[in-house]
């Protein structure tokens, strides 16, 4: 069993380059399920209807969320209905829609697959680690995988995510901050893990956003409205992740990196 999962999508110049490079990148792995972060696709907050179609429309077979999940308001006329995507399942159950998970089927195999937002700098919603031991409860007995989107700012939460439930899940993978890390490994318990799978959008711009704008802000300290660039040259970040036959396990995690410093080779 092996899984494609593809950074946080920013904006018109992550739409494109994953449009080009999502369908090479399948056609060169040959993943049994690929799986798309999409919550900045709108403009670097967020995704609509459409979009959330094109991500589909690339390859993804689940699009995961974040922080910006409801940053568009189109987004809570589709949410509900919207069967592959998903959102931080530790957002107030009783007063948010969609879902925070995914069970998936791949011929006889099925993969889990779980969305999770942290709580350091971020938002206080609902705890990360107590939503997840709930979650696994629900789902454990009925899935052969399971693989977590864990969308954090510190390397610490995430770290400590994937040590909490090594062994009761195939792959956590972070997301939002944007930078591709360097750790990727198999846990003791042969959990694969990743701290931060990367963005996919501007190469030549801060974390997505125009660098002038952000320099801007740390020069004068003073409130700079952020913007993503239209055009410009792309990246795409992302892992594959070859499961193990073993239950819950996984065998290898390799990144994947694309840019104009590392072009795509067949």
């Amino acid at each position: 069993m092996r899984v494609i999962f593809i950074g946080d999508v920013m904006g018109p110049i992550g739409q494109e380059t994953l449009a080009t490079y999502l369908p090479k990148l399948k056609a060169k792995y040959r993943p049994q399920l690929t799986i798309v972060n999409g919550e900045n696709i709108a403009m670097g907050k967020g995704i609509t209807k459409s979009l959330y179609k094109a991500i589909l429309t690339a390859g993804a077979d689940v699009v995961t969320m974040g922080n910006h999940t409801f940053d568009k308001d189109d987004i809570y006329e589709f949410i509900d209905d919207a069967n592959k995507l998903i959102r931080p399942a530790n957002y107030p159950a009783q007063h948010t829609p969609g879902k925070g998970y995914v069970l998936t089927k791949v011929n006889q195999t099925t993969v889990g697959v779980i969305n999770l937002q942290g709580r350091v700098f971020l938002d206080s919603i609902d705890d990360p680690f107590a939503k997840v031991d709930e979650i696994l409860a629900e789902i454990q007995s009925k899935c052969d995988y399971i693989f977590l989107d864990f969308h954090a700012e510190t390397t610490s939460e995430k770290e400590a995510m994937s040590y909490y439930v090594d062994g009761r899940v195939t792959a956590v993978v972070g997301t939002h901050t944007h930078v591709q890390t360097n750790d990727a490994k198999i846990l003791p318990q042969g959990t694969a893990y990743l701290t931060d799978v990367g963005m996919t959008g501007p190469y030549d711009e801060i974390l997505g956003m125009r660098k002038e704008k952000v320099i801007e802000r740390f020069l004068n300290h003073r409130p700079v409205r952020f913007e993503t660039p239209l055009t410009g040259r792309g990246q795409l970040n992302g892992c594959v992740i070859d499961f193990s036959t073993q239950r819950n396990a996984a065998r290898k995690i390799e990144l994947i990196q694309i840019n104009p410093d590392h072009p795509f080779l067949e």
